[in-house]
């Protein structure tokens, strides 16, 4: 399982992302799930990755094979928008899904992935697009600037509460890794390390950080969200006596 997540501020991009995956609670391991690609000095992008992880490590080599490779074909270097990365990367994953799907299911597999996709192209408006299986893709609406992808639901209500474009970069990062140790705490299948990538917009570079499991910042992360979490538990009213029947 996965989980991911973007948000689209006024000043920033901000992304987190797990690294967990496994085929059972024996078999747990862990890959990066937040790609950072270097495709020229006028454009940034991130690509975060949910599913099929072969699906994902293919798409990925064809992105750098075509940013390597000189000549007239279509690249990340060629895109004049961020939406048509996006619909670049959708074509790719179907491309890749489709050829491998028919030995995939003698194993009942799935070979579909989704993806995030944020950053900026030459002075176009930073953006973060989510990019469904099928190759096509929406953006964050205005009012909920936020996208996620894999095991979302636990997370939600974080974001559904606090992110608003207006808010600082720091806040926003905060409710993202309370989002994402909200999800940890429900879900074994989600964990650490945890990658975070900050785009500040009209910047072309990403910043990344990489919160470890051995961290002692993990450590305070955590204690602190349960504390304060069981805190909000006891300063809620007790229910009314004339509540009873």
């Amino acid at each position: 399982m996965t989980y991911c997540l973007a948000l689209r501020l006024h000043e920033a991009l901000v992304f987190v992302s797990d690294t967990r995956t496994n085929a059972g609670l024996d078999n747990i391991g862990n890959y990066r799930k937040l790609h950072v690609i270097d495709a020229g000095p006028d454009r940034a992008f991130v690509l975060q990755s949910a599913g099929n992880l072969a699906t994902t490590q293919e798409v990925l080599d064809r992105l750098h094979q075509d940013l390597a490779s000189p000549g007239e074909h279509e690249s990340l270097a060629t895109v004049d928008q961020l939406f048509e990365a996006a619909l670049y990367i959708g074509r790719l994953s179907q491309e890749v899904a489709a050829r491998h799907r028919e030995g995939l299911s003698w194993v009942s597999a799935d070979a579909t992935a989704t993806f995030i996709l944020g950053g900026q192209v030459k002075d176009n408006p930073a953006d973060i697009l989510l990019l469904y299986p099928e190759g096509n893709y929406i953006r964050a609406s205005d009012s909920r600037p936020f996208l996620q992808i894999g095991e979302s639901k636990y997370g939600k209500f974080m974001l559904e509460l606090g992110v608003r474009a207006h808010v600082s970069g720091q806040k926003a990062i905060k409710m993202a890794l309370s989002s994402m140790v909200s999800t940890a705490h429900a879900n074994l299948s989600v964990g650490p390390p945890y990658d975070i990538g900050v785009y500040r917009n009209g910047s072309h570079t990403v910043e990344q950080y990489r919160i470890d499991t051995d961290s002692g910042y993990l450590d305070e992360l955590q204690e602190a969200w349960i504390e304060h979490m069981l805190e909000a538990v006891d300063l809620l009213p007790p229910i009314p006596a004339d509540l009873g029947t």
